[in-house]
Order: C-alpha cells, then structure tokens, then sequence
C-alpha cells in the first residue's frame, strides 16, 4: 500500500465542502431501501472528509461515526454539522484501519466509503470489517465511473490540459504521486468474505460554473490550492480565460456517473 504521507488533503477542506457536487437523492433512497433502514443502529463513514454524505444519512441512524486522517476536514464537518443541529454524529481523526483495530464490541448496520476506498488497503478493510458489520449490513463503496466510449467535454479537456501544464504530467497526491489500482473495487469485494452487488444510479446533470470548477480543483488532492503557492492567481486566471473563451457564459455541464458497489453480509 502507497505512503502518500500526512498532507494528502491539506488546505483542501473549505473547497471541498463549498464545490463538491452534492450527491444524488437517489443515492440515499438506494441505500435506505436496501438496507431497510429505520433509524435505529450504527453507521460508520471512512474517510468522511467535511461530512457532505455523512450528513444526509443523520435521520436514518440513531449513532453515526465519521473517521478521516485530516483534521482540517473534520473540523469543517463539526461546523457544518453544529450550524444543522444535528446531535448523533461524533468524528474521530485517526486512520481508518487503526480505527477498526481499536474496536471493542461495536458493530454497524452500514459503513460508508465514499470516493475513498482507492487510498484504503482494500483487501485488508474488508476483512477487518466483516466482522463488525452486523448480518444482513453491509459496507457501501460510493464512486463515480466513467461509461465505455464516454468522451469529455471541450470544457474538460481544457480543464485537463491546463492542470496538467501547473501541476505537471503526473498526478500529484500528497509528498508523492498517484497510482490508480489496477484491479476494480468489485473485484475486491467479490474476492472478500461479503457478497458483492453493484447498482448504477441514474445518469444526472451538474452545472458548473468558472468559480466552481476552480473551487472543485482546489478540493482535491492532486490539484491543491497550497501546489501552486505563489501562483495561484495566474492559474485562475488562465483557466476562467480558457473557459470564457469556450463559452462566454461561464456555464457548463456534465453528466455524472455515481455507482454504489456494496459489500453485503449475508450470514
């Protein structure tokens, strides 16, 4: 498993609770009705980062858990979620896999990855989860995907060839550079000892905006604010000129792809 060290999400967490795309209601349906959830039980969230899911599932748990390495991300999800009143939520910073090793006996009705599990060891969470999640729970790995034969947009090339001139060829993630996994989360869970399903929400359109698609970069880990120091402006500046020059609107959309593989415990 790569170190990416301590600073993968450092200085990210304003941008990512501000320009994240909100996830679908659909998603939540999903997963309520599969689960039958009723408020009651236990869920945990991994690498919740500001809460933006977590949050959504605060009516249908009576304890909710949210556990994230950055300390910047979960001071913004005890904002968010004080300013929404919300009283069943406790965040925990540490690494998710000591967090699981620490458990005494907890367990949960759900636990959450979202847009996290490629940073996990994915084998050894799912083994290390399966028995603290209560039969007939799950664990939920929520991602985006690409279809087959799916070409970006004119605005979105742009976007990539000017991230890739600031920020270099490859993509940065924390003191090192990226590696995708070359074996897909489905095929980690249906080699792990839950049963794996996967359900492709309905395809959606995001709008964005010059502002949020910069804001949008900067809450990542390969294009963070903090890479470009000094820079920064120049940066922004020659992105919104790139975009205005596409579409002098500055609106622009895409279609999302968000598919939820989960983990079930049968027996």
């Amino acid at each position: 498993m790569k170190d990416y060290g301590p600073d993968l999400f450092k200085g990210t967490a304003h941008y990512y609770s501000k320009y994240r795309p909100a996830y679908p209601a659909e998603l939540i349906r999903c997963i309520v009705s599969r689960f039958a959830l009723d408020g009651r039980s236990e869920l945990l969230d991994l690498g919740c980062g500001t809460g933006q899911l977590t949050v959504r599932f605060a009516d249908w748990f009576e304890k909710i858990t949210g556990v994230d390495n950055e300390t910047e991300m979960l001071q913004e999800a005890r904002r968010i979620t004080e300013e929404m009143r919300i009283c069943n939520m406790h965040w925990v910073h540490g690494n998710a896999e000591n967090y699981i090793k620490g458990l005494k006996h907890e367990s949960f009705r759900l636990v959450i990855i979202a847009k996290a599990f490629h940073w996990m060891d994915r084998t050894r969470m799912l083994e290390q989860l399966h028995p603290r999640v209560e039969r007939n729970g799950g664990v939920a790995i929520i991602d985006s995907y690409t279809p087959d034969r799916k070409e970006p947009t004119d605005w979105q090339i742009a976007v990539d060839k000017i991230v890739k001139k600031w920020y270099g060829p490859e993509r940065r993630a924390g003191n090192s550079t990226y590696t995708h996994p070359t074996v897909s989360h489905e095929d980690i869970v249906a080699a792990s000892p839950f049963e794996v399903e996967v359900h492709r929400l309905p395809v959606y359109e995001h709008t964005w905006t010059v502002e949020s698609i910069i804001g949008n970069l900067y809450s990542t880990s390969f294009a963070s604010r903090r890479f470009l120091r000094d820079q920064a402006v120049l940066f922004e500046k020659e992105l919104e000129e790139a975009l205005l020059n596409l579409d002098s609107s500055g609106i622009f959309r895409a279609e999302m792809h968000t598919s939820i593989i989960l983990a079930v415990k049968n027996h």
